[in-house]
């Protein structure tokens, strides 16, 4: 009887290049929920979940297991999607298996990203009382500090609540033996084998896999490129998507872009930075003597210009404000404002935009400004105790 295969969902073109994508321990192939969008617009993008997590059998995995095992799982996957040569990115206990699977199977790997990962995860008595914890007392005592782990500290969301969700569900003797394989894994003085181009992401505030490990990985795998994003902790791609997506893009290449793949991208940020409701009622109100100016806007402001990689998109906001004060375009300074709000800029940093406006704009155009930001931000409020 052939053993079942990892649980995976593939996006993107199925004749474009394949990029394997792991989970870390605890999660599910959603925590690439934040990338994969983007991602599948240029590859073949297969996220897979740990055994115990996710749709995964529980099965698959026993005690005792190594990150080999969990490697072979994945080539078997590979396999079954007539998959012979990949690009492949990890998080955490899933970097340690693509590390795995470009040290034992450099042919199988084309390009290597590991994001928040190691080398070498601490000290086997670690994981060890921590298979002994599940073991006994299931995954509960971790969902309640998970956060903590994860995250810098006051991050919060869905996201978050999703996460613990599928903390709780995993499947205690799967998490277990992926505790035990973590345990036993220690790849440092196989890393100069990597023969794959290979990124390195590491959080700055991670305590999980500290910027320490990320940098030994970097410099004992030949040629590798190491990237540290500010203010995320373990799970970098959900605190930080953005800067995590820019930097896999980067170093997998962007593909050749079009028109079309422009105007893609462009909705896609369009979307995010002001909103479905809005750009739904822009749309809606598209007529044949606005649409050329609509995709104009959509693929040179948003497809060109907001996708860019140099400056992130709270710095984005702050210029924008700026400009829209300075030349006294209140209707989109209006919106610009909820959008800011949207990126994460607080009440106190908009103020603070529009005082550095008053400056350089004028006060009276900063005293315009003021006005609107005012109506604004108090509507956002009246929106949010109604819905509480």
């Amino acid at each position: 009887m052939n053993q079942p295969l990892l649980h995976h969902r593939s996006d993107g073109p199925g004749d474009a290049p394949p990029l394997l994508l792991g989970p870390s321990l605890g999660t599910s192939l959603a925590v690439w929920e934040p990338q994969v969008g983007a991602l599948a617009r240029q590859f073949k993008v297969v996220r897979w979940d740990l055994p115990g997590h996710g749709g995964s059998a529980a099965q698959l995995v026993r005690a005792g297991a190594s990150v080999g095992d969990l490697g072979r799982l994945v080539l078997a996957l590979a396999d079954s999607l007539g998959v012979e040569r990949f690009s492949y990115a990890g998080i955490s206990l899933g970097g340690a298996v693509g590390a795995w699977l470009a040290v034992h199977h450099p042919a199988r790997v084309e390009r290597l990203a590991l994001v928040c990962s190691a080398a070498r995860f601490g000290t086997p008595e670690r994981w060890h009382e921590r298979a002994e914890l599940v073991r006994r007392e299931g995954v509960g005592p971790l969902v309640a500090t998970a956060p903590a782990r994860w995250f810098t500290p006051g991050f919060d969301g869905p996201a978050v609540r999703d996460l613990a969700a599928a903390q709780r569900a995993a499947d205690p003797a799967a998490y277990a033996a992926c505790c035990d394989a973590l345990a036993a894994f220690d790849l440092r003085d196989e890393l100069g084998r990597i023969a794959a181009p290979t990124l390195v992401v590491a959080g700055r505030a991670d305590t999980a896999t500290p910027p320490a490990d990320a940098r030994l990985l970097a410099d004992s795998i030949p040629d590798a490129a190491l990237v540290e994003i500010p203010h995320a902790a373990h799970l970098a791609g959900v605190e930080q998507p953005g800067a995590v997506l820019a930097a896999l893009q980067r170093h997998f290449g962007p593909g050749v872009r079009t028109a079309s793949s422009t105007h893609a991208d462009g909705t896609v940020v369009r979307r995010e930075v002001l909103g479905d409701a809005h750009v739904d009622r822009s749309i809606a109100a598209t007529t044949p003597f606005t649409a050329r100016f609509q995709d104009f806007i959509t693929r040179y402001a948003w497809g060109e210009i907001w996708t860019g990689d140099t400056l992130d998109r709270r710095t984005r906001s702050c210029i924008t404000l700026t400009a829209l004060v300075a030349g006294g375009h209140h209707d989109e300074l209006a919106m610009h404002v909820r959008a800011a709000v949207r990126g994460g800029l607080s009440h106190e940093e908009i103020g603070e935009v529009l005082l550095q406006s008053a400056v350089y704009c004028g006060v009276p155009a900063a005293n315009a400004a003021f006005g609107i930001a005012q109506r604004v931000l108090n509507d956002i409020e009246e929106v949010i105790g109604t819905d509480n």
